[in-house]
């Protein structure tokens, strides 16, 4: 039998590699410009054109390559970071292992320019899946760009599974934005098919998130610090408040190296426990420094993944520091007391006169007597006893147990509006139970109504019809209000935004992540803020993206439903339920929610009598 096992030529194998590496345009991305934040660079400019697909350019004023470390690069494990096995438990840089660059010219036309401070001329590099095609002088500036072409050009399977471009580029800039956080005193550009889209100018770290996501995130930020003799904690988590549906601004930096780790998301969300709704999650941007002999960060292709020597004293650590975050900011409800007024007063100059205090008397005041002279009446105090309120000076006076005496038929009163056929001038008694049920009796027994599935259930229908019949009712603002969303947030607002003014909404797009809204949905709209509805309704669009992926305009209508129906814990009138009531039962499928949920239940006669026996 012949030999069977070969050595892959270096084009399969860099292919191979490639397959793991660079899955997609965002993949590209993250290994240079983390390339360039290993060579120094204070400048950083990211060019996309069609979603990567066409074009990834990345420039910056780093210290350079010269000719030889510009083409070795490009082979495989060739690397400045390593010399011995040893080294791989000291990395505290973002590449090490010397794949990437092969990896993507591999797969794609790569143009390198080059050039140290030291040179008066740089270097030019053409390389063409894997083979070099040019190697000259050139003339640039300091620092190394670099182009990557036609990105899986000579893999047509791997660029056919590549998304929509709206897709991969919220990917590219979700990389863009985790290198942006933990580099705040980095500027970058990010230009998209030749127009400026982000701007990120050198700053802190909060000033940064609040540039990455939004101005309005400079209140809703909590400070965490807290360092022991294994690791420094740093960084911020978002108050409980502004707790989102969807897992979204959580970043986790181990060594200036954003990780995935479910286990220390774990500790932040229960640090949070009992502040924040069980289906929310909160916002965090953690800081980890620590001893990279405590950790092994060589062990995934996209060292996205780390192991921790001890996880469950970074879980500890990270919970404590999150929990006396919260608590050293009052977010744990506390006591408030009124702070003395008098010592606003300015002091004295020392040449005014000082008054002593005067006090008047009425010499003729008796509290138990009639009225006096003055016309004031002191009167009796028992005479003032009004015996009919007594109730109010004795809270929960229901609650205290009566002495045990048999009930006799005589002392118990049934009320007339449980009785069939009776109601009162109102119609329907309605009652409403820990604010969130509206009990009603049927002729059956008793029916119960879970008030936030049945709003959302009427809403959702409302819109239907709306959209159907293109009859939409809306109320101009006096005051148009300004929206400032995050970049992921203003896309999907950008593509939705037909579906919501359809609903009533009038909203445009002013600048990069502002939206002006000058109309909203009339009769809707009370007690609602427009920052905080169009959030919710992101918020719930991207919740509802992966089951309804195929029917954006039932997303839409299922997310802005959800977003204006009453809440759970929300008190209401006995109109307000009566309304809620009418409208259900008008609906086409009154018995659950747009989602699906059960929006009613009847407890039946013959059930209530089979609990008492």
């Amino acid at each position: 039998m012949s030999d069977i096992i070969k050595l892959l030529p270096d084009a399969v194998a860099n292919q191979i590699a490639a397959g793991e590496v660079i899955q997609r345009p965002a993949s590209a991305v993250k290994e240079l410009l983390e390339n360039a934040i290993d060579a120094g660079a204070e400048n950083i400019k990211l060019i996309i054109k069609d979603a990567g697909k066409t074009l990834i350019q990345v420039t910056d004023d780093g210290i350079g390559m010269s000719d030889t470390d510009a083409r070795l690069s490009f082979e495989r494990h060739a690397t400045s970071k390593i010399t011995q096995a040893s080294d791989l438990f000291a990395i505290r840089t973002m590449g090490f292992r010397g794949e990437a660059l092969a990896s993507i010219a591999a797969i794609s036309r790569v143009e390198l320019k080059t050039r140290t401070a030291d040179q008066q001329i740089g270097t030019r590099i053409e390389i063409e899946a894997a083979k070099l095609e040019v190697q000259e002088p050139c003339n640039c500036p300091k620092g190394t760009s670099i182009a990557v072409k036609n990105l899986f050009f000579n893999t047509p399977a791997r660029r056919n599974f590549l998304k929509s471009d709206n897709v991969e580029k919220r990917h590219i800039l979700t990389e863009l934005q985790r290198v942006a956080i933990v580099n705040p005193e980095i500027a970058f550009q990010y230009y998209q098919n030749n127009q400026l889209s982000h701007q990120f100018n050198k700053s802190n770290l909060k000033q940064r998130i609040a540039h990455v996501f939004g101005s309005n995130y400079n209140q809703r930020l909590i400070p965490v610090e807290e360092e022991t003799q294994i690791v420094k904690l740093s960084g911020f988590v978002g108050k409980p408040e502004y707790a989102k549906k969807v897992r979204g601004e959580q970043f986790l930096f181990v060594n200036r190296r954003f990780i995935r780790s479910p286990y220390l998301n774990h500790a932040v969300e229960l640090a949070f426990h009992e502040l924040i709704p069980e289906d929310a999650f909160p916002s965090f941007f953690l800081f980890l420094e620590t001893d990279p002999g405590q950790i092994d960060v060589n062990v995934h292709p996209t060292k996205t993944e780390i192991k921790f020597q001890d996880e469950r004293y970074f879980y500890q650590i990270v919970k404590s520091a999150v929990k006396k975050a919260l608590g050293s900011f009052n977010i744990t409800p506390t006591l408030d007391f009124e702070r003395e007024t008098a010592f606003d007063r300015p002091p004295a100059d020392g040449r005014s006169v000082i008054k002593p205090p005067e006090i008047k008397v009425n010499p003729e005041f008796n509290p138990f007597g009639h009225a006096g002279k003055t016309g004031h009446p002191g009167g009796n105090l028992t005479s003032r006893i009004n015996p009919g309120q007594w109730e109010k000076l004795f809270p929960g006076q229901d609650d205290v147990p009566l002495p045990e005496e048999p009930i006799s038929s005589e002392q118990v009163t049934i009320s007339p509006e449980w009785k069939e056929g009776n109601e009162d001038k109102n119609g329907t008694k309605f009652f409403q139970l820990h604010n969130r049920y509206i009990i009603t009796p049927v002729k059956s027994g008793l029916m119960l109504i879970d008030q936030q599935r049945a709003h959302e259930r009427i809403l959702f229908e409302r819109f239907q019809m709306i959209q159907a019949h293109r009859g939409v009712s809306s109320q101009q603002l006096l005051f148009p209000e300004h929206i400032r969303l995050n970049d992921h947030d203003a896309d999907i607002l950008k593509e939705i935004v037909e579906e919501v003014k359809s609903l009533g909404f009038g909203i445009n797009e002013l600048g990069t992540g502002t939206f002006v809204v000058d109309a909203i949905p009339a009769d809707i709209m009370e007690d609602h803020v427009l920052q905080e509805v169009i959030e919710g309704i992101i918020e719930q669009v991207k919740k509802n993206r992966l089951e309804l992926k195929n029917d954006l305009r039932a997303n839409v209508l299922r997310s802005t439903a959800k977003r204006l129906a009453v809440r759970h814990g929300k008190a209401l009138s006995h109109e307000e339920m009566r309304a809620i009531c009418d409208s259900l039962f008008a609906c086409s499928m009154p018995q659950t929610s747009p989602a699906g949920k059960t929006v009613l239940k009847i407890i039946s006669n013959d059930d209530l009598s089979a609990m008492f026996k």
